[in-house]
C-alpha cells in the first residue's frame, strides 16, 4: 500500500480543514450525484438511512478512478421536529430555518461510506459504513442576528443552515457528540474505517 492516498469525494471546505488539521493532504474530487433524485426516492426511508445512501453514491461514484487508495464519501443532514433538513442555499430559507430551530435540540446526522484499495489485483474493495449522531442545542439568535448570519453567506451551503468552527458558533449553546461530525467528517469515524480496512492512519500523514 505504498504512495495510498485518501480520496475526498467532496468539495467542503469545512471537511477539508479537518483532514488538513489530522496532517492529510487529501485529493478533492467532488463527486456529481443527483442527490435530490435520490432523496425522492428514499422519501419515506428512515433518516440513517436517506443519508447513508447519499454518502455511498458519492464515494461508488468517485472510488472506481482511484483504485490503489481509499476513497471517502460523507454527507450531512440535520434532524429536528422529525424532519430531515439539507442546505438552505438560499438567504430567506437560511432565515425561515433558524426562526424554526432557535432554542430547540436537533441531531446532526454525518453519513460515511469509505473504500479501500484495491489488493492483489482483485476488483472487489473492502468497505466501511457508518452514521456519527451529534445532539446540536440551539440558541435563540436576535431577529437582527439571524439576518446577519444568513447575509454573511456561510450557513448557505451547510447542512441545518449552521456551523460549528466558524460564525455559527455564536448560535450553538453546546453540542454532545462528536465535533468532528457535526462539522462535517467524523475523524473517529475514520480512523475506526481506516482500522477496519487494514490500514494506519498515521500512513496517511503527510510526511
Amino acid at each position: 500500500m505504498a504512495g495510498m492516498r485518501l480520496v475526498l469525494a467532496s468539495g467542503s471546505a469545512s471537511r477539508l480543514m479537518l483532514l488538513h488539521n489530522a496532517g492529510v493532504e487529501p485529493i478533492v474530487h467532488p463527486a456529481d450525484v443527483d442527490e435530490e433524485t435520490i432523496l425522492a426516492r428514499l422519501e419515506t426511508a428512515p433518516p440513517r438511512e436517506r443519508v447513508a445512501t447519499l454518502a455511498q453514491a458519492k464515494c461508488e461514484t468517485v472510488a472506481p478512478v482511484y483504485p490503489a487508495d481509499v476513497t471517502v464519501g460523507c454527507d450531512s443532514m440535520l434532524l429536528i421536529d422529525g424532519q430531515l433538513t439539507g442546505k438552505p442555499h438560499t438567504q430567506a430559507e437560511a432565515i425561515r430555518r433558524w426562526e424554526n430551530q432557535s432554542g430547540k435540540v436537533g441531531t446532526l446526522l454525518t453519513a460515511h461510506y469509505i473504500t479501500g484499495p484495491q489488493c492483489d489485483g482483485s476488483p472487489s474493495r473492502k468497505t466501511f459504513a457508518d452514521v456519527s449522531e451529534t445532539r446540536v442545542y440551539f440558541a435563540s439568535p436576535t431577529r437582527r442576528d439571524i439576518e446577519a448570519y444568513a447575509a454573511s453567506g456561510e450557513p448557505l451551503p451547510c447542512a441545518g443552515a449552521f456551523t460549528l468552527e466558524a460564525l455559527g458558533s455564536w448560535f450553538i449553546d453546546r453540542i454532545e457528540g462528536d465535533p468532528s461530525g457535526v462539522i462535517g467528517l467524523s475523524i473517529p469515524t475514520l480512523r475506526r474505517a481506516l482500522y477496519s480496512l487494514g490500514i494506519d492512519a498515521s500512513s496517511l500523514w503527510n510526511r
